[in-house]
């Protein structure tokens, strides 16, 4: 486990590392594992980006802050942002999870990421985990319009270059592994004149080309 490069990623430094090694830990790995952890963590998230959403629209209906809450809290959601993360590579799972590919999962990977959000609220504060929540989500808020559906990365993305007059990106299979039920795909988004190759894993193509996209933005972000 990296911790000190883990914490970079998120902009926090633990003053209680057994915090965030407890929310790194699987059940199938030890105790403590991380879901009472990510039971905090949901509840955070869920009350962080009700109050990003409160002050950035102040004109907006309690209906329709509740639709871009409930997409930006989804599994799917959680799971892009694990993955620019890199979180896989540092999680504590059992054999046979990490036979199986647990470390690509997306439910695993995104009860992980709110076990980190839970565990940042217990070291620091509400303040401190509403801010992490705030940088996780900074490109995803910032190209939110009211009335419209949250965009997916594949489409801002597009729309990035496509106002830059810049070349649109492709996406490129490198390759599939794991047995049919727990198939991963590995796509690369390439960007050459900006000159970035951002990879994507899922367990499908469409949600590995997000994955991809979401870390191209993040690369030019």
């Amino acid at each position: 486990m990296n911790v000190a490069r883990l914490e970079q990623a998120l902009g926090y430094s633990f003053s209680e590392p057994s915090l965030l090694q407890t929310a790194l830990t699987h059940r199938s790995h030890s105790t403590p594992h991380n879901e009472r952890l990510e039971f905090v963590g949901d509840s955070v998230l869920n009350c962080a980006i009700a109050l990003e959403l409160y002050r950035r629209f102040p004109s907006l209906p309690e209906g329709d802050m509740s639709r871009l809450r409930a997409n930006l809290v989804c599994q799917d959601a959680l799971h892009r942002i694990a993955e620019v993360l890199e979180l896989g590579a540092q999680l504590r799972l059992g054999e046979g999870e990490l036979r199986s590919g647990g470390h690509r999962r997306p439910s695993i990977l995104a009860d992980a990421l709110e076990a980190l959000i839970g565990a940042v609220h217990l070291d620091g504060g509400f303040s401190a985990a509403a801010d992490l929540v705030g940088r996780l989500y900074a490109s995803q808020l910032a190209t939110i319009v009211p009335g419209q559906q949250a965009k997916d990365p594949k489409t801002r993305l597009q729309e990035y270059l496509q106002g830059r007059r810049l070349p649109l990106p492709k996406y490129v299979m490198m390759d599939t592994s794991g047995q049919a039920h727990l198939q991963q795909f590995r796509v690369c988004c390439e960007l050459p004149a900006l000159r970035i190759c951002s990879e994507g894993v899922g367990p499908s193509r469409r949600a590995a080309e997000q994955m991809a996209a979401e870390k191209a933005l993040e690369a030019i972000k």
